[in-house]
């Protein structure tokens, strides 16, 4: 039989789907209660008690985390990466791995939007944005973006130190810059966990996908187990 082979899913193939699976119902229970209006109390409650720590240094740590969340510096970022992966460490399919979990997560966002056409919130704006709230964009690309990024790098790092601070960092960074929409005023806390959800969903079923096709390729540490 000719073609490219076609490996069986492992039990960590598995996982992820399940994950994948859980987000993408997470995100449909939430979207229904956003579109029933049913968050609006705990959405103003959560903002108040965010926007009570205001502070002119907080406000511009929130809109430096914001600028660093958003498209341009997303895509900077993912250049950078992929100059990394293609010159210094030689690995191309993974490129095209980043290239489809970011820029798939922005295409799927802006369609998203487009379906809830959710207004943005208006109490307490510190920057002006237009377009619709959910779900947050900066979420979703934060998210895609720096878990896709500990997922290539995790098998570059061999100790497990370098690898709780990568893992610790990406969860450091997702946070911040959602936190940071619902700080600004821009964001309902629901547009960030949907955002995340969707993202969560979106790379769940990207890298199943990836880790199917390129079989124990994708995944040195099984190599080294099974030769260990």
């Amino acid at each position: 039989m000719s073609g490219e082979k076609i490996y069986p899913a492992s039990g960590r193939q598995r996982w992820i789907f399940l994950i994948s699976m859980i987000s993408f119902i997470g995100f449909v229970i939430l979207a229904a209660l956003v579109k029933r209006e049913s968050l609006a109390a705990l959405d103003l409650a959560i903002i108040s008690s965010v926007q009570a720590l205001e502070h002119p240094l907080i406000t511009d740590i929130a809109i430096g985390l914001s600028f660093i969340g958003s498209i341009g510096p997303v895509i900077v970022l993912s250049l950078i990466v992929i100059a990394v992966l293609y010159w210094i460490l030689g690995h191309r399919r993974e490129i095209l791995l980043l290239i489809v979990v970011v820029f798939g997560s922005s295409i799927l966002n802006l369609l998203l939007k487009w379906v809830f056409q959710r207004a943005r919130p208006d109490i307490n704006r510190l920057i002006e944005i237009t377009g619709y709230s959910y779900p947050s964009g900066h979420s979703m690309g934060a998210f895609s973006f720096y878990s896709v990024l500990a997922y290539l790098l995790w098998r570059h790092i061999d100790n497990r130190a370098g690898r709780g601070t990568l893992i610790a960092v990406s969860i450091v960074m997702i946070l911040s810059i959602g936190l940071s929409r619902i700080y600004l005023g821009v964001h309902y806390p629901s547009d960030i966990v949907g955002g995340y959800l969707a993202s969560c969903a979106w790379l769940g079923f990207v890298i199943r996908s990836y880790e199917k096709r390129m079989g124990k390729r994708a995944n040195p540490d099984d190599v080294n187990e099974e030769t260990a």
